[in-house]
């Protein structure tokens, strides 16, 4: 029995499933390829600039976190705390910027995490909303610093790699 051939057609713009399947495989492995080489240093860089960002508001005087810190460490004045806290972000943002300092600002972002998730314990009213499991906007807040600290695993874990 002969088999029946398919032509391709000549005509721009028309595909066979075969090509527009391998079409997709090349366009998907360059995608991948570009993610694998920007990847590591958007998140380094995405890390550096939140830090930064969030820890210079703290000595100006305009963050939204400052009731917050204020009542959660109120064992702690806040004329010095509040803007040494500021520094420290920025410290930490900083050393992801320059790469040589990443372990510095891996420990002291480690540090701060800690102290991230205290209003859960100190302030459960301010932090959980009404029904189980249901979070205010300032736990919603505190909740976002687990993508940070897997972002910030994710960094560290390539802290030996070359270049």
């Amino acid at each position: 029995m002969a088999t029946k051939r398919t032509k391709k057609s000549s005509k721009k713009g028309t595909h066979t499933v075969g090509s527009l399947h391998t079409s997709y495989w090349r366009w998907e492995k360059d995608a991948i390829s570009w993610m694998s080489k920007i990847g590591l240093p958007f998140l380094r860089y995405s890390i550096a600039i939140i830090f930064v960002w969030f820890g210079i508001l703290k000595p100006l005087g305009v963050s939204p976190a400052q009731q917050l810190v204020e009542n959660t460490v109120y064992w702690f004045s806040p004329t010095w705390f509040f803007p040494f806290l500021g520094w420290w972000e920025v410290v930490i943002g900083l050393c992801f910027f320059y790469r040589p300092l990443l372990r510095i600002g891996l420990a002291l972002l480690a540090l701060q995490m800690i102290g991230t998730f205290l209003p859960f314990l100190i302030l459960p009213s301010v932090t959980f909303g009404s029904t189980p499991f249901s979070l205010t906007l300032e736990g919603q807040y505190i909740v976002k610093n687990l993508v940070i600290i897997a972002a910030a695993i994710v960094v560290g874990s390539h802290m030996r790699d070359k270049g």
